[in-house]
């Protein structure tokens, strides 16, 4: 970041706002992650798509806030909600050995995870190293870029 560029940062809570996402062949891997890690994510709020939140209410008997299935919207609803600082980490197993018709809606919602700068797990093994950091349980400052210079940029347009 160049000494003219800003940057903001968003405070992530004590309690965190955990988004957990799973393609249809991945959903009994995060199932069965959720059923290890329940004392864990009972401590935070979490937020689903479609069959994977269902799934996860039925395990922990707790409410999960769900959206839309992904390939019906449910990935951009979440991509919005990490846009407006509504959610603070996001757990999506996507299966890499299938075809998924709604590719660009899922390259959407991690591009989105990067951008905003929210920690972002694409594996049992990477979720397992996020829900044990120490910063689960306490506060963490996340440091992104304004954006401004970018808000500003000149578009040259024809007339």
């Amino acid at each position: 970041m160049t000494s003219e560029e800003q940057s903001q940062s968003f405070e992530i809570g004590q309690r965190k706002r955990i988004a957990l996402v799973a393609h249809d062949n991945k959903k009994q891997e995060l199932i069965e992650w959720v059923k290890r890690n329940r004392d864990q994510l009972l401590k935070h709020e979490l937020h689903a798509t479609g069959t994977t939140g269902s799934l996860i209410e039925s395990v922990l008997q707790i409410p999960v806030i769900r959206y839309k299935s992904g390939p019906l919207g449910g990935d951009q609803q979440l991509g919005a909600k990490i846009a407006e600082q509504c959610i603070d980490m996001l757990i999506f197993l996507s299966d890499p050995l299938e075809a998924h018709p709604h590719d660009s809606d899922v390259r959407a919602l991690t591009r989105l995870a990067s951008v905003w700068n929210i920690p972002m797990a694409c594996n049992i093994s990477t979720a397992d190293f996020l829900l044990t950091s120490p910063y689960m349980a306490s506060t963490y400052q996340r440091i992104v870029p304004s954006f401004e210079a970018y808000l500003k940029r000149n578009i040259k347009t024809t007339n």
